[in-house]
């Protein structure tokens, strides 16, 4: 998975905090980049909760903090409902998914002993066992607490094939921005005058074991306005940083520069990206001598790896090219050296999509592409081989009516791990030994009775005709008569599907307390390839909010719940999804959870890597699409004269990607207006909104009881 990929993955699952990745990267730099066309004092009074550690803004969170505590805390529920959700999220019996890298399987792990995690490794024949023998090889509490840092582990990258010279990323307290240093994983130390890296948002790979590519904060107008790295150089071991030669340096305005490169037993493809927008690539080769020449490609690509000297493209537009139209969601390999001479004359169709199939996810291995697929949100697992008759495919034999994901493939092996799930399931992870037949050897133990429990997927019709899938899960014997507490989650944004995921934690207090649980698969996701992100795009981005609305509605009038009993619950992009469709709907929902949110849609790209999302939102400062944000942005669209549902709004000092100031001003203007309204800042903890295991059961009991105090304990009317 590419990091933009693992970064918005992370970004849909947030809201949920049910052992959920966190985000990928963003500065530390607290007020991001310069605005663009800042609000004079006068339009808004609360510029002030921007600055993101500013002495009066903590103070005026922790005092948030305080009465939300007191409410939500002294609830009796609290605590049993928190020791739960921890005890989950650190049981010794969780899966370790792991990694499979120079020939063992790495992997990150964290338990109420470790609370910050321990990198570990194992054989892959030991992982394959109950109780594989693992090899720490950094013990980040450890590590805290020897350099009196709250290191939060954020990745680390090794050089294959042997992975054992590594770069490490350091996060102070869960933001985005890191420390990079080398480690040897082989002596389990870091490397004495190795490479190393100050904080920031930066994305680094190997080339060589003496040479790194590094794109960073390298000083004055080195980064874009969305907060990353302009150029990407070429760095030798022991040679000053700041003379290493600039391969690559584009615009301010573009999203970011950064580096890739492919390790494989055929050779090595060292690439470079320029991001015009957040859904567009352009991509440079690097030559034997060390100069970067640009590739022949279009933009709207999504390139998912290399093999065999060809680059695998998943189309994000039709592509005419060789005498052919590509269409948009299908996967294609064109040879590099081809795109590297001119227009490329080879262009293989590796998988093209269906009406209702979509590309969610492509894995490269040694001698083969694993492609997850999306039926109708039902995963499917397809290997493509190429031979002298071109791509062959063929289906991987596994459960269905549930979710697929591949965990790991690796450019020197020929095996693949693959997870599957579904709401009432639990995980069960797979082995394909030398890409054969699957093997079952690891499997989560159920964390709750899900006999009682039925899942269905239904169909809600939005306000243009459009049919909007949609998930629900809840008792067998559920009466019709309105009254279940109901949630409804989303997220409808940069190409995300939301795909059944086993109920743990969260879930499980919430169905086992009465509730009723609901996914919806809005436009402005990836469950249906591109067309379905696209049709939400921009000026368009009303039909998100509208299919979410409608599913609402749905579940309204097939008597599932009433509008008293139903709550909305998103987070990042869903968080200005619950936002806008509060402020729309207020009449529909009896209680709103806005998760690190972007609210001031006339101001988020002029805050942290706000500009990064243009391409999706579109650009405040030009008129025409001002109009149409303006128009659903919550924080401009909240007013004194409606009746809200009391929302409950939380986020993160150290989020530096989606700005605090975005969920503290929206709470600042609620209060203003004498609406009823929760807050809660954890004061580090980054995107997620939770730095370490523990934090993360707390955000998920606050939830769990404000969810319960509003829709559970209402008088029927």
């Amino acid at each position: 998975m590419t990091l933009k990929r693992t970064m918005l993955a992370a970004a849909a699952a947030v809201a949920l905090i049910s052992g959920a990745p966190t985000l990928a990267q963003d500065t530390a730099k607290a007020a991001g980049p310069a605005p663009a066309a800042p609000q004079a004092k006068g339009d808004d009074p609360y510029l002030w909760l921007e600055e993101v550690e500013g002495e009066k803004a903590i103070d005026w969170a922790k005092k948030q903090n305080e009465q939300t505590f007191q409410r939500l805390k002294g609830d009796p529920r609290f605590e049993p409902l928190r020791a739960d959700a921890e005890a989950i999220f650190t049981a010794r019996d969780r899966i370790a998914y792991g990694s499979l890298e120079g020939g063992q399987v790495d992997n990150f792990w964290q338990d109420a002993t470790n609370v910050r995690g321990v990198w570990r490794r194992a054989a892959v024949d030991s992982y394959r066992t109950a109780d594989p023998k693992w090899d720490i090889v950094l013990d980040l509490d450890a590590l805290s607490k020897a350099e009196n840092e709250n290191w939060v582990y954020k990745g680390h990258t090794c050089l294959a094939p042997e992975s054992t010279l590594c770069l490490v990323n350091l996060s102070r307290g869960g933001k985005d921005a890191v420390v990079v240093r080398e480690y040897d994983a082989a002596k389990k130390e870091f490397v004495k005058g190795g490479f190393e890296l100050p904080e920031a948002k930066q994305t680094v790979a190997w080339a060589d074991k003496d040479t790194l590519l590094v794109a960073t904060d390298f000083g004055p107008d080195t980064m874009t306005d969305s907060g990353y790295a302009r150029q990407v150089r070429l760095w030798k071991r022991g040679s000053d940083l700041s003379k290493a030669p600039i391969l690559l340096n584009v615009g301010k305005t573009d999203v970011w520069a950064r580096p890739a490169v492919f390790q494989r037993p055929e050779g090595t493809t060292i690439l470079l990206n320029r991001g015009p927008d957040f859904f567009t690539e352009e991509w440079h080769l690097v030559g034997k001598d060390g100069k970067p020449a640009k590739l022949n490609l279009p933009l709207g690509i999504d390139l998912r790896g290399v093999i065999d000297g060809r680059l695998l493209l998943l189309l994000r537009a039709d592509w005419a090219v060789a005498g052919k139209t590509f269409a948009k969601g299908t996967l294609v390999a064109v040879p590099v050296a081809e795109a590297a001479a001119g227009t490329p004359k080879t262009v293989e169709t590796v998988l093209a999509p269906s009406a209702t199939a979509s590309i969610e996810d492509v894995s490269v291995a040694k001698d083969a592409v694993y492609i997850d697929l999306l039926d109708n949100v039902v995963g499917k697992l397809v290997s493509a081989k190429r031979g002298a008759q071109g791509w062959t495919l063929a289906d991987v034999a596994l459960p269905g009516q549930g979710s697929l994901s591949i965990t790991s493939t690796d450019a020197f092996s020929t095996d693949v791990l693959v997870n599957y799930t579904n709401f009432l399931q639990p995980d069960t992870l797979y082995l394909m030994p030398a890409g054969g037949k699957p093997e079952a050897i690891k499997s989560l133990p159920a964390r709750f009775d899900s006999a009682p429990y039925k899942t269905e997927q239904r169909f809600a019709t939005s306000k243009d005709g459009t049919k909007v899938p949609y998930f629900i899960v809840g008792p067998k014997d559920m009466k019709l008569d309105g009254e279940n507490p109901t949630l409804l989650y989303g997220y409808g944004g940069f190409e995300i599907s939301q795909t059944p995921r086993y109920l743990s934690a969260f879930g499980k207090s919430w169905l086992q307390a009465g509730g009723v649980y609901v996914v919806a698969n809005i436009r402005g996701g990836g469950e249906f390839g591109p067309a379905w992100h696209q049709a939400a795009l921009k000026e368009n981005r009303q039909r998100a909010f509208d299919d979410f609305i409608a599913v609402g509605e749905d579940l309204v009038k097939t008597k599932v719940t009433k509008p008293a009993r139903l709550g909305i619950q998103g987070g990042s992009n869903g968080g200005l999804l619950t936002g806008a469709t509060m402020t729309q709907r207020p009449d529909l929902f009896g209680a709103v959870i806005v998760a690190v949110p972007l609210l001031d849609m006339l101001r988020y790209h002029t805050l942290l890597a706000g500009a990064s999302w243009m391409g999706e939102y579109g650009n405040p400062d030009i008129p025409a699409e001002r109009a149409y944000i303006s128009k659903y942005s919550p924080y401009q669209n909240l007013k004194p004269t409606v009746t809200y549902p009391e929302a409950f709004v939380y986020t993160s000092t150290k989020d530096d990607r989606v700005h605090p100031g975005h969920a503290r001003k929206f709470v600042a203007r609620l209060q203003e207006f004498g609406k009823p309204v929760v807050y809660y800042e954890n004061i580090e903890g980054g995107h997620s909104a939770a730095a370490n295991l523990k934090q993360r059961a707390e955000v998920t009991a606050l939830q769990l009881v404000y969810l319960m105090q509003k829709l559970m304990e209402k008088p029927s009317n």
